[in-house]
């Protein structure tokens, strides 16, 4: 069994901790116009522009069964779907709003398309839900409202009350955890309680007193997190809502070590949310997509350090997946089919084990084998150190070919007494597999 030891969370996180990759789908009004999720927000849409995305969204070719079936060959385990993105706009039939996907051309309840879809192919569902809600009438104007430019957006915040919009965002919760069966994740975004440093936002804003952010007395978080527990006490709740839950969500990076509490220090369940591209939702014209490599290794990289890796999709406004997005699911498809028993059940290895130059390692949670991922294609032979006298056998992961092993007496660096000590090595092909990052499976005694 693994040593490290994970804080103790309020959710399940049991088999969060196992299944490791899921799918993250960001779709809204914003796959219309088709140039950033944060639209709105970016270029201040009038209301009367932005009503015309509800007024014709019509994604006549979204099939959630489809969505699934990309997602299960990808290796994906689980799934979040945004239900409500911070333009307000809900893709699910709630009582609450009139701002809804049953009321535009679609006519359909997405969400409920997308849960029972997802659950039939046995991929746990998650749901996003944005504390943001740039349309509610209720909702402050602040630095990052849409409004904020107006002449009399002071004025209209008289007429505001954040009070009001937390208690639409627990009945709406409510209804998200009641009507859809059991919801595993609940993903929230964001908590900006303080005003921001203006250098670099864009649009540049001209800041004043009353465009503070919000934090968790504006969203209520106590109240929202306890009927959230009442209604589902296992699901796991991320840590966007400014008060600690289950896991931690480091968005567009590479960590290079287990992310810790930032408090108590103590290692913390969590998740690295990335995308193909720059984007979460639908962007026509972004030329930033990540190369085969680079997901490959953006996912190796979250579980040899202990966490999960969600990857995004933006589905166009035709509610399918472009081509460019598909070519990167088969990416995962096609590693992930020979080598997903190096990510699923796995974690960081034991610290007693060296990461050899060039590679990233994974360890079985019983502790029995380990998995050299050969980031850089080593030559002729891979130096091992922290394995003397512990493998019993070493393959190629994809195909269960064997690897030699061999043992050499070396001396030490800067040792000048001669003495010699041995190293355990790995005979490695010349020739690179055609596997993208390539994997050997160590059998442990």
């Amino acid at each position: 069994m693994s040593s490290y030891k994970v804080m103790k969370t309020p959710g399940d996180t049991s088999w969060f901790l196992k299944d490791r990759f899921g799918m993250f789908i960001h779709f809204g009004l914003y796959a219309m116009p088709a140039r950033h999720e944060w639209i709105k927000k970016l270029e201040c849409t009038t209301e009367e522009h932005y009503d015309l995305y509800f007024k014709y969204f019509n994604p006549d070719l979204f099939d959630a069964k489809e969505w699934a079936k990309q997602a299960k060959a990808a290796g994906m385990k689980y799934a979040v779907l945004t239900a409500k993105h911070h333009e307000g706009f809900c893709l699910f039939d709630s009582k609450y709003t009139e701002y809804k996907v049953t009321n535009t051309p679609c006519g359909r309840d997405i969400v409920k398309e997308y849960a029972d879809a997802f659950r039939a192919e046995g991929i746990r569902v998650g749901l996003y839900y944005s504390l943001l809600d740039w349309h509610h009438p209720e909702f402050t104007i602040d630095w990052m409202h849409p409004r904020r430019r107006d002449k009399d957006a002071e004025e209209q915040n008289k007429s505001r009350d954040i009070k009001k919009y937390a208690e639409y965002m627990r009945n709406q919760v409510t209804e998200l955890l009641t009507n859809y069966g059991k919801i595993d994740i609940l993903w929230f975004d964001f908590n900006y309680p303080n005003k921001p440093n203006v250098e670099g936002i864009y649009p540049p804003v001209t800041l004043k007193d009353w465009m503070v952010g919000k934090g968790e007395d504006a969203w209520e978080s106590e109240k929202l997190i306890s009927t959230i527990r009442t209604l589902q006490p296992d699901i796991i709740i991320n840590n966007r809502t400014g008060i600690d839950q289950d896991i931690w969500t480091p968005e567009q990076s590479k960590p290079s070590e287990w992310v810790k509490h930032p408090e108590t220090g103590e290692l913390v369940p969590w998740e690295c949310c990335q995308t193909f591209s720059g984007s979460w939702g639908y962007y026509r014209d972004e030329m930033s997509w990540k190369s085969d490599r680079m997901l490959i290794e953006l996912l190796i990289n979250a579980v040899s350090y202990g966490g999960n890796m969600i990857m995004n999709v933006g589905p166009t406004a035709r509610g399918c997946f472009d081509e460019r997005a598909e070519n990167a699911l088969l990416v995962y498809a096609k590693w992930m089919r020979f080598n997903g028993r190096s990510i699923y059940g796995c974690t960081m290895a034991e610290p007693e084990f060296k990461v050899p130059d060039g590679c990233k390692l994974t360890q079985s949670e019983d502790g029995k084998r380990i998995y050299i991922h050969l980031i850089e294609y080593p030559l002729n032979f891979l130096a091992l150190e922290g394995f003397e006298d512990k493998i019993e056998y070493a393959q190629f992961l994809h195909d269960s070919s064997e690897i030699l092993i061999t043992k050499k007496r070396v001396k030490e660096m800067g040792d000048e007494t001669g003495q010699e000590k041995e190293v355990i090595f790995l005979k490695i092909p010349s020739l690179q597999p055609k596997v993208t990052i390539p994997v050997i499976e160590l059998f442990l005694k």
